[in-house]
C-alpha cells in the first residue's frame, strides 16, 4: 500500500487502554489527595485546640484556677457553653470576673451586677469597663449561639433544655450552614467540649463512683449537650434515639471505656490502673470529621 493512502491514529483498543490507565490513575489520585485534605483539616484543628489552651492559660493565670465545666443544676449550662464564657464572654463582650457562670447571664442573686443582659444597668456603671477583654480574637474564633429563635442563628433549632442563646466554641470541621442574611452564609462545626478535671480526685472508675460525681472527669458535663445528636446542615434533630457513641446512654460509660482515647495506654499496660490524660488540667474534644463525639477520629487538646 502507498504511504500516502495511510491512515494514522489509534485504534478503539488503544483508545479503551489508554482511558482505562487515566481512570485507575485518577481512582489511585483521589483517595490519596482525601487523606491529604483530611490531614490538613486535623492538622488545623490541633492548631484551634492549641489556641485555646493558651488562651486558657492566661484565663487560669488572670483567674487562679481553669474556668469549671460542671452543668449547672437547671440544665441550662454545660461544660462548652462555660468554655465558650471563659475564653469569650457570655456575650461575646469580654469576660466579668464576678461570673455566677449563669446560663442567663444574672449575677449569683439574680441580679445585672455583672453581664448586665437587660440593660438596666447606669451608663456610668458598664458592666464593659469591669470585665477581661476576650482571650480569643472573635474574628478567627469559631464561636456560634448554641440555638435558633427563628430571628438570630444557631446551631440547632431546638438545644433544650440547654439555654439557646448561649454561645459555643465550634470545631473547624464545617457541618452546618448558618444564614446571616443578604446571601450570606458561614458554615460552623460541632461544639468543643470542655471538661475540667477534679484535681482533688483519684477515681477513674464507674464501678466505684457511678454518680460520677467524684471522678477525675464528670461526664455530667456535657451530657445534655450529646444528648443533642449529631449536628446537622438544617440545625434539627438528627433522630439518633441515644446521641454520639461518648454519650454512653446517658450516664456516660463511654468516657470511662478503656478503649477511649482519654485512657493513658502507658499507665493501663504497666498497672492495670485506668488513668486520664490531663489529670491536672482540662481536656478538650473536638468531634473530628465525622461529626460524632466518641469516634476514633475525635481530636484531643493532648
Amino acid at each position: 500500500m502507498n504511504d500516502k493512502h495511510r491512515k494514522y491514529g489509534f485504534t478503539m483498543i488503544e483508545l479503551l487502554t489508554v482511558v482505562a490507565i487515566i481512570a485507575m490513575l485518577v481512582g489511585l489520585l483521589i483517595p490519596a489527595l482525601n487523606m491529604v485534605r483530611n490531614a490538613a483539616k486535623q492538622a488545623k484543628q490541633r492548631a484551634q485546640l492549641t489556641t485555646i489552651d493558651s488562651a486558657l492559660m492566661v484565663w487560669r493565670n488572670d483567674q487562679g484556677d481553669y474556668p469549671p465545666s460542671d452543668l449547672n443544676q437547671d440544665r441550662k449550662y454545660c461544660g462548652a457553653q462555660k468554655l465558650a464564657e471563659a475564653l469569650l464572654g457570655w456575650d461575646l463582650l469580654g469576660f466579668h470576673p464576678n461570673s455566677a457562670w449563669r446560663a442567663d447571664g444574672l449575677d449569683q442573686n439574680g441580679g445585672d451586677l455583672t453581664y448586665d443582659p437587660f440593660k438596666r444597668r447606669n451608663l456610668g456603671f458598664d458592666s464593659l469597663r469591669e470585665r477581661k477583654q476576650p482571650y480569643l480574637e472573635l474574628g478567627t474564633t469559631s464561636a456560634f449561639r448554641l440555638g435558633t429563635d427563628g430571628t438570630t442563628p444557631g446551631l440547632f433549632s431546638n438545644p433544650l433544655p440547654l439555654e439557646p442563646k448561649t454561645y459555643v466554641i465550634c470545631d473547624i470541621f464545617g457541618i452546618r450552614r448558618i444564614s446571616l442574611g443578604k446571601g450570606n452564609t458561614v458554615t460552623a462545626g460541632s461544639p468543643i467540649l470542655y471538661y475540667r478535671a477534679n484535681t482533688s480526685s483519684k477515681t477513674m472508675d464507674l464501678s466505684l463512683d457511678p454518680s460520677m460525681v467524684n471522678q477525675i472527669y464528670n461526664a455530667y458535663d456535657n451530657l445534655f449537650l450529646l444528648a443533642l445528636g449529631k449536628l446537622t446542615p438544617d440545625g434539627k434533630p438528627s433522630n439518633d434515639p441515644v446521641g454520639h457513641p461518648l454519650y454512653g446512654g446517658g450516664t456516660g460509660e463511654y468516657l470511662y471505656d478503656p478503649e477511649y482515647k482519654i485512657i493513658d495506654p502507658k499507665v493501663l499496660s504497666a498497672s492495670g490502673r485506668l488513668w486520664p490524660h490531663r489529670p491536672d488540667s482540662y481536656i478538650l474534644i473536638s468531634a473530628g470529621l465525622d461529626g460524632e463525639y466518641g469516634t476514633r477520629d475525635d481530636i484531643f487538646n493532648f
